[in-house]
């Protein structure tokens, strides 16, 4: 079987085929409050921007009142040079203010487009193949869908607020120095900025494969810390804690030292910016010195040109930390999206029907299956589950009984036959109704770390107290539960481990009876308990399946006597069908069965 990767092995995605992604977030078409809130926010960028290039004229005519000197404007001079400043601390503060209007008014859009995205992603997860996660490494996929969220909340935010305003108040900045001064000033600082964005882009290239790396080695670490804890029974089994940090710190210093090529390729980035920005400061104020110097220029300009010069270093130091964000949260993004992009292998039709189904009848005809393609697992298996009946599928280890189950619920699709209800192929109908028609009590019940009564209520949304009573009943386990001293409200633990098995096995058991479902599926439902407690629990399975149609797979032959019907199954093929006294009758090879699982139990009882 061909294993999913959660690593970022591949070259970072096209940044734009990402962008493009995630600006329907933006803008949907379905939502026109969004589209209000970002267009107004927009506006309050731009009147921001507006005002920060204009706030340097009242610095310069300050300045120019104070010296004396100047030809200002006259409305500016008639002002005063106290008028001046406080209306340069004014213009200066509605900047401030409009800027975080703007915020105010995107954080809604910004918090929106988050939790659509991550419902988005953890509904796709759901709706993924088993194929796809019984390969999945919940740890690394969990940490991938974290950072990928993160960087999408900041790709909004600064996509929309940091590189078009960047480029527009640059883009002012630059008219204003080759207006009112001299168009050399501008071609000095346009030389500047080339330098400083040619060197950040390049270098920041290079820091995002390091990054990659990082984000390998603590996708992997986190992932050997949640396996680890998750077989925290089988760690402590075989004394490996010592194993198991070793394991684990090995990771880590992987990390470490992703971690650290990191850093120092940021202390390189943030220097070579520093140097670029402030060379460039000093040659424009040299400037500007030598136009004061000659007359040309007042006081006032210098101060002014000395401004717009550390306007402009501002957002270049923005900027380059923008652009290394921006790529490296496109870098996180593009894994999650990935993921996105993966295909289930099993899909409804586009004219997939609801299954009706009453009662229902089970037909298997003529299926082959393989989980891959070079190893048949079921080879033309036929089998008819009447109405009403129950047919237990029997054989050892590896014969694929428990396949058949699978197929049924269609966690995979048949490669050759068909699995009929009532005659529907159920690659005919839709997931959702098949699913509900179904009733599985598997081998091993997992329980969500939550409350006995959460856990039953599970079986069917809505339920009432009474119904959750009445399914445990019936499931003989109500006695227990009423004994415990918070009841139905007791918690059971992370997978249920503060139960015992066949504590579980009832709380699965009065699951599957409150789903009510026609088609009741037993899968090995008692194979993993100790004899008593099967006994126990055949109870409440017979009583479970009254009225039902039922699949019984079972490993213990004794547990599956009474069926109507029993079906043998060995490497892939049915060998033999009929009651249990029929199949011993033919002494074939369900009697060889019988026979030595009964020696077996002969020589554990003596």
């Amino acid at each position: 079987m061909r294993h999913a990767s959660i690593t970022t092995t591949q070259p970072p995605a096209n940044g734009w085929s990402v962008v493009r992604r995630v600006a329907p977030y933006l803008w949907p078409a379905d939502q026109p409050w969004v589209k209000r809130r970002v267009v107004f926010a927009v506006i309050a960028l731009v009147l921001a921007k507006l005002i920060s290039v204009g706030t340097p004229f009242f610095y310069k005519a300050a300045v120019d009142a104070l010296a004396g000197e100047g030809q200002s404007a006259a409305w500016m001079l008639g002002a005063g040079a106290v008028g001046l400043t406080v209306a340069y601390g004014m213009a200066r503060l509605m900047t401030v203010g409009f800027q975080q209007l703007r915020d105010v008014i995107f954080a809604r859009v910004a918090q929106r487009a988050l939790r659509a995205l991550a419902l988005e992603t953890f509904q796709h997860i759901h709706a993924m193949s088993m194929r796809y996660h019984i390969s999945r490494k919940t740890g690394g996929l969990s940490r991938i869908i974290e950072r990928g969220v993160k960087g999408v909340e900041f790709l909004l935010r600064f996509l929309l607020f940091s590189i078009g305003p960047l480029v527009l108040e640059l883009l002012l900045i630059g008219v204003v120095l080759a207006v009112v001064f001299d168009i050399w000033y501008l071609v000095a600082v346009v030389a500047v900025i080339a330098a400083y964005v040619g060197f950040t882009f390049k270098v920041t290239e290079w820091r995002v494969r390091l990054r990659k790396e990082m984000n390998d080695q603590d996708t992997d670490a986190n992932q050997k810390a949640i396996d680890s804890l998750l077989n925290f029974e089988t760690v402590k089994y075989f004394g490996a804690e010592g194993r198991e940090a070793a394991r684990y710190d090995a990771a880590m210093a992987g990390y470490e030292r992703a971690a650290l090529q990191t850093s120092y390729s940021l202390a390189f980035l943030n220097f070579g910016q520093s140097l670029l920005i402030t060379g460039g400061l000093v040659v424009v104020m040299v400037m500007a010195a030598f136009g004061v110097q000659s007359g040309a220029m007042t006081v006032g300009d210098f101060v002014m040109v000395n401004a717009y010069m550390i306007q402009i270093t501002m957002p270049l130091n923005f900027l380059g930390t923008v652009y290394r964000e921006i790529r490296q949260s496109l870098v996180d993004m593009s894994e999650m999206f990935g993921l996105l992009e993966k295909k289930p292998d099993v899909e409804d039709k586009v004219d997939a029907k609801v299954l009706k189904v009453k009662k229902a009848s089970v037909r298997f005809d003529a299926i082959d299956f393989g989980y891959e393609s070079d190893r048949p697992i079921l080879k033309g298996v036929t089998l008819d589950v009447p109405e009403g009946r129950t047919v237990a599928v029997v054989g050892p280890s590896g014969s694929g009984k428990s396949t058949i189950g699978r197929l049924l619920f269609r966690f995979y699709d048949v490669q050759a036959g068909a699995v009929l209800i009532n005659g529907q192929d159920v690659r005919d109908v839709t997931q959702d109704s098949l699913h509900a028609a179904v009733g599985v009590v598997p081998q091993d019940t997992v329980l969500f770390n939550d409350t006995i009564g959460y856990n039953i209520a599970y079986g069917r949304a809505g339920a009432t107290q009474a119904e959750i009573e009445a399914a445990a009943r019936a499931a003989q386990i109500h006695d227990f539960i009423v004994s415990l001293p918070d009841g139905y409200a007791t918690q059971v633990g992370e997978r249920g481990l503060k139960l015992s098995g066949g504590e579980k096995q009832r709380v699965g058991i009065a699951r599957a009876l409150l789903k009510n479902p026609p088609i009741l599926l037993l899968d090995e439902a008692t194979s993993a308990l100790d004899t008593q407690t099967e006994h126990e629990i055949q109870g409440a399975l017979a009583h479970a399946a009254e009225g039902r149609t039922v699949i019984t797979i079972a490993h213990r032959l004794s547990t599956v006597a009474n069926a109507d019907k029993i079906a043998v199954l060995d490497q892939g093929v049915v060998v033999e069908q009929g009651t249990h006294a029929e199949l011993l009758a033919k002494q074939g090879r369900y009697a060889a069965l019988w026979q030595r699982q009964a020696s077996e139990e002969e020589g554990a009882a003596a």
